[in-house]
């Protein structure tokens, strides 16, 4: 039996403008070097992270809590990376 490994974490948007294309560009690009489908769930919608426009409908505003989840243990830093794109404020956050 070869059963499917995932790994998760879960970030919270912090910046103003929520999600937004560039954030969503950044997100795809990063989730397109994973070996296997990054996934990003808003609730219950469930978004391949790898492509903008899937990632840009979840309209996800400030506050809205993601989960990001790999479906592979070789993905992890990539996650990571996302979580940490999102902890951030993806760049955007003034001191």
């Amino acid at each position: 039996m070869n059963k499917q490994i995932e790994i998760s974490h879960q970030t919270i948007v912090l910046n103003d403008l929520g999600m937004h294309a560039r954030p969503a560009a950044k997100i795809a690009q990063m989730a397109m070097t994973a070996d296997k489908t990054i996934w990003l769930y808003d609730g219950n919608t469930q978004v391949d992270a790898s492509s903008i426009i899937d990632i840009l409908t979840l309209c996800a505003k400030k506050g809205n809590h993601i989960h990001i989840q790999a479906e592979s243990r070789q993905d992890t830093a990539i996650i990571e990376q996302i979580k940490a794109f999102f902890d951030n404020g993806f760049g955007e956050l003034t001191p």
